[in-house]
């Protein structure tokens, strides 16, 4: 009994939990929604099913897991490869001050203010983008700091508003080429060069805009709109995913929660 005493729980104790605590939930925001959490789910059962046969002294199938298992680390790096990726990215560049860092993420320990991004104005403006064919790519920035991507622009210092963003893309604004980075409802640069997607095979409609916004969703937190220039339509991409919505005002709101 003395073992489980409360007063045995040492400091350090409670800094081990707390550092699982954040691994993990790094690893949920990595996972959730993807496929990966799926492979995650099986890999975990096959795990158990291994620690079960070996409890059970279940000869055959324990030799068979345990081989498994002993390659297990290979598997999981070409099988997680963009998530262990996406990972060491988001742990070198959280950034520690800002709004959304590591420890706000945490429900008990962020406060209910609502994000200050004016995604009203952003969704306002692609939609006026969408009806004269204006093409457009816009990132958001959330936890991950994309500043080793506004050298490839002009940094820029402008609060978000529609008419800023549909003068950005104005054909012929000198601006209108490449992406614009947001953070905090405020355009840090124009003209961005992001790293384009050429693995994922996405419709034939889709062209070198939307691949740049899966390619930096896919190494990055971040979320991507983009509006064709061909037809108008309005992309929201996440995870280097397309995310579906019904209308622009679902679109608000997924942004808005995405945000937060």
């Amino acid at each position: 009994m003395d073992n489980l005493q409360l007063w045995d729980f040492r400091f350090i104790d409670f800094v081990d939990v707390f550092l699982v605590a954040i691994l993990l939930y790094y690893i949920y925001k990595l996972v959730k929604g993807t496929v990966a959490i799926n492979i995650f789910i099986g890999i975990l059962i096959v795990y158990l099913v291994w620690r079960l046969t070996d409890y059970l002294n279940m000869v055959m199938l324990y030799s068979i897991f345990d081989g498994f298992m002993k390659v297990g680390i290979i598997a999981l790096i070409v099988v997680f490869q963009p998530e262990i990726r996406k990972f060491l990215l988001m742990v070198g560049s959280t950034k520690i001050g800002g709004k959304r860092n590591i420890f706000k993420n945490f429900k008990f320990l962020k406060n209910d203010d609502p994000t200050t991004t004016d995604v009203d104005a952003i969704i306002n403006a692609c939609n006026r983008m969408a009806s004269t064919n204006t093409g457009a790519l816009i990132v958001i920035e959330r936890n991950n700091n994309l500043d080793f991507l506004t050298n490839t622009g002009d940094e820029m210092n402008i609060l978000v508003s529609q008419p800023i963003i549909e003068s950005i893309f104005f054909k012929n604004s000198p601006l209108h080429d490449g992406a614009i980075i947001i953070d905090n409802n405020v355009v840090k640069a124009t003209r961005v060069i992001l790293p384009v997607n050429n693995e994922k095979n996405i419709p034939e409609r889709f062209g070198l805009r939307h691949r740049a916004a899966v390619g930096i969703t896919e190494k990055t937190d971040a979320l991507a709109i983009a509006v064709s220039e061909e037809n108008g339509q309005i992309s929201y991409l996440k995870n280097g995913e397309f995310v579906m919505f019904k209308d622009t005002d679902e679109l608000t709101a997924k942004i808005k929660e995405d945000l937060t």
